[in-house]
C-alpha cells in the first residue's frame, strides 16, 4: 500500500511494508508503514524532519497516525535501551527496583540530563514493574534483533 504524499507530512524515506514487520502485529496491523520527512508543523522557512507511523482502517489513512521528531525517536530508544539494561539486573531487588532510590540514570543530553526513573507515582508500580518485567522477556528476541540492527548500523557508520 502506498503512503500517502498529498498530506501535510511530505515523505521522503519510506517503509512500506511495514505491516510485515511490525513485531507481532505483523501481517495483521493497520500500521501499514513509515517515513521519514518533512513535517507537517513546519512553519514557513524552517524545515524539520520527522518520523510517522501510517495507520490504515481498511478504508482510509487514520487520523491516528502517530508524527514524532527524530530527536524524540532516538530518546525513546535511548529509554528503552536503558530500560532493557535497568531489567536485566532488576532481579537483585524484590520490587524490582529500589524504592529508596528510584532514580535509574540520568543520561547526558544538551547541557542537560534526561532522568530514566520508576514511576512510584503509579499505585500498582509493584505489579506493573512484574508486567513490565515479564513482557521485556517475552519480546527480548524481538527487541533484540532491532537493536542489534541499530547496532550494527551505528558501528558502520562510526559510532
Amino acid at each position: 500500500m502506498k503512503i500517502p504524499t498529498t498530506l501535510k507530512h511530505k515523505p521522503v524515506i519510506v517503509s512500506e511494508n511495514y505491516e510485515q514487520v511490525d513485531g507481532h502485529y505483523a501481517g495483521h496491523t493497520d500500521a501499514k508503514g513509515l517515513s521519514l520527512g518533512l513535517a507537517q508543523w513546519n512553519d514557513r522557512g524552517k524545515l524539520d524532519i520527522s518520523a510517522k507511523v501510517w495507520r490504515y482502517t481498511g478504508e482510509k489513512w487514520s487520523r491516528q497516525s502517530e508524527e514524532l521528531p527524530l530527536h524524540r525517536v532516538l530518546d525513546l530508544t535511548i529509554l528503552i535501551a536503558r530500560s532493557m539494561a535497568h531489567f536485566r539486573e532488576a532481579y537483585r531487588n524484590a520490587d524490582l527496583y529500589d524504592p529508596e532510590n528510584p532514580v535509574i540514570d540520568r543520561i547526558g543530553l544538551q547541557g542537560d540530563a534526561m532522568t530514566v526513573s520508576v514511576c512510584t507515582d503509579n499505585d500498582k508500580i509493584k505489579e506493573d514493574m512484574k508486567l513490565f518485567s515479564q513482557a521485556l522477556s517475552d519480546d527480548g528476541e524481538l527487541i533484540g534483533e532491532r537493536l542489534h540492527v541499530i547496532s550494527t548500523i551505528l558501528k558502520d557508520m562510526g559510532y
